[in-house]
């Protein structure tokens, strides 16, 4: 019998080389509809601060929505990996604002721009696979679960994922956070908040 480690392991696995098949072009396009319904959702056009990631690797494309969200007025913080300190949120006023770090990731390169995580109003959360009760697998890091519990009760937490991520069942434990809402090319899956 398999535990949940080796489970969560040949998830990541599988999700990951599903997303990876995926074409460039596939990417762009799925990744334009996802992006089009976050923007027309009410908790999008409600909130003032949204802490959008950068996206990597076949990730659902983030860039052009940032710099939409930020042409709207709206603060936009994104993610920076601080060693030993875990996921900060960090706002940028432009793209230009980000640069290359550790993996390649474009990363906000002013940390004096941190933003306490009950500022916000929105975070958009990646991760490698996702169940219709709103668990998340993410890369095994654990920076999101971290982050996460630090929001304002209350503040929403939509993951946006291709349908090829999404998966029966996610193991989850006690402390997992859930997402309120998972939003991929196809649907909108609403969660309820208990």
């Amino acid at each position: 019998m398999e535990d949940g480690r080796e489970l969560k392991k040949r998830l990541r696995q599988e999700c990951l080389e599903k997303r990876a098949g995926l074409s460039q072009d596939e990417v762009r396009e799925k990744s334009e509809r996802i992006m089009a319904r976050l923007f027309e959702l009410d908790e999008f056009k409600k909130a003032n601060f949204i802490m959008f990631y950068v996206d990597f690797k076949n990730e659902v494309m983030t860039q052009d929505a940032i710099a939409k969200a930020l042409s709207m007025g709206k603060r936009v913080a994104v993610p920076k990996t601080v060693k030993d300190e875990g996921l900060w949120a960090i706002e940028i006023k432009s793209l230009d604002d980000l640069s290359a770090g550790a993996l390649g990731i474009l990363e906000p390169t002013k940390l004096e721009n941190r933003v306490d995580p009950e500022e916000l109003d929105l975070v958009i959360v990646p991760g490698v696979a996702f169940d219709r009760k709103g668990h998340r697998l993410g890369f095994g890091a654990g920076y999101y679960d971290r982050f996460l519990p630090k929001l304002r009760p209350g503040v929403k937490k939509i993951a946006v994922a291709f349908e090829v991520q999404l998966v029966d069942s996610v193991p989850a434990e006690e402390h997992d956070i859930r997402m309120d809402a998972i939003l991929t090319e196809e649907q909108l899956i609403s969660l309820p908040n208990d």
